[in-house]
């Protein structure tokens, strides 16, 4: 054995010397657009952030119908609201890890449910996912208008103002938009956990004059408190939980390894979400907070807790940048929901496109014009809109349950037991809450999304025929025939001779075995003559292709090449025929406006009317002098 007379790693006598330490691994240039655990809290958890704001008060609203008595109920429903977060934090943890490429409820019914339970699964999130833009922008708004009565006639513009400035930040990227998210999402969390640890010390209200001079809404000698107004309760209060599966649905937004950080920031959001809830039920409460009309029950709280003062409209603010910027969830999970179906051929493939920064902007676009519609549809009316949005999560949530109990059966691995009868629990819970939101909501605008989630899946299903329909015709999937030669000519279209029209012909005789340049005339002396001018400059040119002279008794172009196109194939069968159009390329895009758009009705005509190759040749103008 040989003895070393130097310790491992030191350099040796006449060896080499060593190489220098590896430098620390560099971020990869496509991971610079993508999120950190810290970004994805930021940019997925704005939804269920701002949920704060209204989740509470959803529940103090059911539970005032019962009086004093019922509000007393209002921790132990908040503390089954977090024990429910706690669950569907663990679930969507899971299924992270299970299904890294994201796609969340969808991924998972995808693999265990089958085709069907999938599609509805993406119809809830989609639905989800459009109701939270139009929903977040509106609640944002309306805040801004109770501080600012002024404006609050012109909050549809305001909402449109608000989506539009949130959609451009997200055309820029996801990470841009979790940078621009970061101080507004740490100011309101922030302020949100100071109120709650200064209530938490005081003894008595340090103000009411938020709520002072409006009336109260509870209900007065209402003392019987029923298992079914419990059950209400805690499914309007759920909709605290909507965007818990934004993360799940956006894992391959965040930096290698994905999975783990998109688990981080999923746990990072459950400990938030939960501990903000809990912390208000505590303080409404202590302060024997009672629900009045045309103030929030967060403003009370802020109003008792830290002083009708700086502190207050702090809060307030926080609340309402929030509130319109909760939007970006949906822009974070979204576009990456719909890129997974248009890869399962369930959505037009151009929404799995992908922009320079990492953006799906169709599906980006996509989100912002429906949110758009609804916005319009509801003249920017919170109320309109709220009764429609917890239930598509709610499916979701159940389904993706579902599946994760399935998925433990198959895999049982260590503790599978347990991870399964926790899904199933929670499965249980969701469906309920589902149920209930429903009945409770129908008449109030529930009916539209009942009838929504069904027409969006047979869409889903069309498409998916559709393409199914092309692939058989296209004959994807089956090894195609030897290539075999065929004759074949190219057709010019031109209407004067020019650097654009050489450049097309030298394209021509590159493609085509024969080439023949088409002119279209008219019967008029103006064209005769710039038709003999063209005939007499072809000549000089003498490009060895023939000039075709294609008579019109009406002033088009598309028509008579066609009809050209029609007799070659009628006299030369078996003759492959391209139309290469040659179009000037503008350096500038208002420089389109100059343009007379022949080239796409020359395009149209052909391809309605024949089975012809088109070729359109972009010539790009150069300087004066110089070769393009």
């Amino acid at each position: 054995m040989t003895v070393l007379s130097t310790p491992p790693g030191a350099p040796q006598e006449g060896a080499a010397p060593a190489a220098p330490p590896l430098p620390p691994p560099k971020v990869l240039a496509g991971d610079r657009h993508r999120l950190t655990a810290l970004q994805g809290l930021a940019a997925l958890s704005l939804d269920a952030m701002a949920s704060v704001a209204y989740g509470p008060e959803a529940i103090v609203l059911v539970l005032a119908t019962a009086g004093g008595v019922g509000l007393g109920f209002t921790l132990p429903v908040t503390l089954a609201i977090a024990g429910l977060l706690a669950v569907l934090v663990a679930s969507y943890r899971q299924v992270i890890a299970a299904f890294p490429n994201g796609g969340g409820s969808y991924a998972v019914a995808k693999t265990h449910l089958g085709r069907r339970t999938a599609l509805v699964a993406a119809a809830s999130l989609v639905l989800d996912y459009v109701l939270n833009v139009a929903v977040s922008v509106t609640a944002g708004v309306a805040a801004l208008t109770s501080a600012f009565p002024a404006l609050y006639e012109d909050r549809l513009i305001l909402c449109l103002g608000v989506l539009v400035l949130v959609t451009a930040v997200n055309l820029r990227g996801i990470v841009d938009s979790a940078k621009a998210f970061i101080v507004p999402t740490a100011i309101f969390v922030g302020s949100i956990l100071t109120m709650i640890v200064v209530g938490l010390f005081r003894d008595a209200p340090a103000s009411t004059e938020a709520a002072a001079g409006h009336a109260s809404v509870l209900t007065e000698n209402a003392t019987t408190v029923g298992a079914l107004l419990l059950l209400k309760a805690f499914a309007s209060g759920c909709s605290a939980l909507t965007g818990v599966e934004a993360v799940a649905n956006a894992v391959p937004s965040f930096r290698a390894p994905a999975a783990k950080r998109a688990q981080r920031t999923e746990v990072a959001l459950g400990g938030l979400l939960g501990v903000m809830l809990i912390g208000l039920a505590v303080l409404i409460g202590r302060f024997h907070l009672q629900p009045v009309e045309g103030v929030t029950v967060l403003a009370q709280l802020a109003d008792a807790s830290l002083g009708h003062n700086w502190a207050f409209y702090v809060v307030q603010f926080a609340t309402v940048v929030l509130l319109a910027l909760a939007a970006n969830t949906s822009f974070g999970g979204l576009p990456v929901l719909m890129s997974l179906l248009a890869r399962d051929n369930y959505l037009p493939h151009v929404f799995g496109l992908k922009a320079d920064r990492e953006v799906h902007r169709h599906g980006v676009l996509t989100l912002a014009a429906i949110a758009a519609l609804l916005l319009v549809f509801s003249g920017g009316d919170t109320n309109t809109l709220v009764p429609l949005f917890a239930i598509g999560v709610f499916v979701g949530f159940t389904i993706c349950q579902t599946g994760m109990v399935i998925h433990w059966r198959a895999e049982r691995s260590q503790g599978w037991r347990w991870k399964a009868a926790l899904n199933g629990f929670g499965a249980v819970l969701t469906c309920v809450s589902a149920v209930v939101v429903t009945a409770t909501k129908f008449t109030e605008g529930a009916w539209l999304i009942v009838i929504a989630l069904p027409a969006l899946v047979l869409l889903f299903e069309r498409i998916h025929r559709e393409y199914g329909r092309i692939g058989e015709r296209l004959g994807l999937g089956k090894v195609p025939e030897a290539p075999h030669r065929e004759r074949s000519l190219v057709i010019v279209p031109v209407s004067n001779l020019s650097r654009l029209t050489c450049e097309a012909v030298n394209a021509a005789v590159s493609l085509g075995d024969e080439v023949r340049a088409v002119t279209v005339t008219h019967p008029d002396e103006e064209d005769r003559e710039a038709l003999a001018a063209l005939r007499r400059d072809w000549e000089l040119w003498n490009p060895g292709v023939e000039l075709v002279e294609l008579s019109s008794e009406h002033r088009t172009v598309g028509r008579p090449v066609s009809e050209y196109v029609r007799k070659v194939y009628k006299y030369h069968p078996g003759t492959r025929v391209t139309v290469l159009i040659p179009e000037v390329e503008p350096d500038r895009l208002w420089q389109r406006l100059l343009q007379n758009q022949r080239g796409a009705v020359l395009a149209h005509a052909i391809r309605r009317d024949t089975d012809a190759v088109i070729c359109r040749l972009r010539f790009r103008l150069g300087e004066p002098g110089s070769r393009s």
